[in-house]
Order: structure tokens, then C-alpha cells, then sequence
């Protein structure tokens, strides 16, 4: 049986580490190099940073944060804001990260995704998905620039596109249920692993143990993401592993 991944997400605003609800809100966390650090050692298995703002700011992701962050841990980092070019992720992956994150430029540029899969391999591309039900319940529609603005682009026809590019793996988040410790969108993540065989990374709502059970078990995830309920110590990692493995999740 596949490993399932606990990953916490740090959301990188002005090199500090930020958390919102429905992508709006932010309130700060604390140092990001620190941060990640205190995850390295109680047991994530991977860490996703996002500089939020990168996209919206037209600039490239702070890669001295990126370099500071893999000195100090040994767990995978996955790296995501303002990619554009394969010259980004060169960069990227030199200072330390083993995966790169595409959102608004996989949707501008498809193509994108081919050409980073075919210089770095399909496992190290990872293309985030921000997702919001639309308002009459038909589906759920693809969003870019950190949630601004709607492309009316159907996920699932998304997804489906983004499998057929060579991305490894999907970072699928539910806008409505960002940082509401709802609940992951269990309908979404079921409707999106009928259409694609890669990994999936539930992300958006998570607000008690039982929501990441949940995660994997009915919405057959492979990874699920949180992040202020690890920030500020809600829920603690290694008793959340505890947790799942005495369900049957294999975690460890």
C-alpha cells in the first residue's frame, strides 16, 4: 500500500510566512527558515512553499529563502510562485528544492508543463490547481493569480489536460474551504481522482484529525496539506501520524 504524505504548506507574503481564509486575511506566522526547520524534525514528509504574491507582483520567488530553507532540513521542498520560465526552475531546483509548483503560468502557457517536463522530469513538476464551486453547484471553476481571477476553465477538464502534459503530480486546493477548518471538499477530490492516475494533494479546510482521515479515505487523496493548524500548533504532526496509523492509514 502507497505511503500517504502529511505535508505542511508555508505561504511565503514579504519573507514572512502568512495564513488567510479564502485566500484573503493574512495574518503572520513567523520565519519561514525557522518554520521549516521545526517541521523537519517532527516528522512532515514534505514541505510546499509559496510565495503568494509573486505572480500578481510580476517578480521571481525570493530563491535566497528557497537555498535557506534546503540547508536547514532534509525533507522534500516543493517550490511554487512566480515560475515562468525554465530558467525559474533551474534556479529553483539548484538552490535546494527537489519539485517546482506551476499555477497561473501551466493555465496561460500549457505548453509550459511539457517543456518542464521534458528538461527536469515529470516528477519534479507539480501544478497547483486553485479551484472554487460555482454558484449554481454545476462544478467547480480553475482561478489563477492567487485566487483573482476567475479563468472559467472546468477542473476536470483541467486536470485531465494537465495528466496528459507529463505533470507528476496535482496541488489541488478548494478556495471555499481555505483555512475554515471545514473540512477538505471530499466531493471535489473523489470527481478529480476518477479523472486522473497521478498523486493528488488535498488541500483547503483541514480543521481535525478526522478531516485528513477523511482525505484519504473517501477522497482517496495521496497527500494531504495544511497549514495553520500546524503553524500554530493545533494539531501536532507526529500525533496526527499516531492518529491515522491506528486507523489503517499507512503514514509511516
Amino acid at each position: 500500500m502507497k505511503h500517504k504524505r502529511i505535508i505542511p504548506c508555508l505561504d511565503l507574503y514579504q519573507g514572512r510566512v502568512v495564513k488567510g481564509v479564502h485566500f484573503t486575511g493574512l495574518r503572520d506566522a513567523g520565519d519561514p527558515v525557522e518554520i521549516a526547520e521545526y517541521y523537519s524534525q517532527v516528522g512532515a514528509d514534505e514541505l510546499v512553499l509559496l510565495d503568494i504574491n509573486a505572480t500578481y507582483e510580476k517578480r521571481n520567488i525570493m530563491i535566497d529563502v528557497v537555498r535557506k530553507i534546503a540547508e536547514q532540513t532534509n525533507i522534500p521542498l516543493t517550490v511554487g510562485g512566480g515560475i515562468r520560465t525554465i530558467e525559474d526552475v533551474r534556479e529553483i531546483l539548484s538552490a535546494g528544492a527537489q519539485k517546482i509548483s506551476l499555477n497561473s503560468a501551466a493555465v496561460q502557457t500549457p505548453e509550459l508543463i511539457n517543456e518542464l517536463v521534458l528538461n527536469f522530469e515529470s516528477r519534479r513538476v507539480v501544478v497547483a490547481v486553485d479551484v472554487k464551486k460555482r454558484e449554481n453547484y454545476s462544478g467547480w471553476d480553475v482561478y489563477i493569480n492567487g485566487g483573482r481571477m476567475n479563468t472559467n476553465i472546468d477542473v476536470l477538464k483541467w486536470v485531465q489536460e494537465v495528466e496528459k502534459r507529463g505533470a507528476g503530480e496535482i496541488l489541488l486546493t478548494s478556495m471555499d474551504r481555505d483555512g475554515t477548518k471545514s473540512g477538505y471538499d471530499i466531493s471535489l477530490l473523489k470527481c478529480v481522482k476518477e479523472k486522473v492516475t497521478i498523486p493528488i494533494i488535498a488541500s483547503g479546510g483541514a480543521g481535525t484529525m478526522k478531516d485528513f482521515y477523511d482525505a484519504f479515505e473517501k477522497g482517496h487523496a495521496d497527500a494531504a496539506l495544511a497549514a495553520s493548524l500546524f503553524h500554530f500548533k493545533e494539531i501536532d504532526i507526529q500525533a496526527l501520524k499516531k492518529f491515522l496509523y491506528e486507523k489503517k492509514v499507512p503514514v509511516f
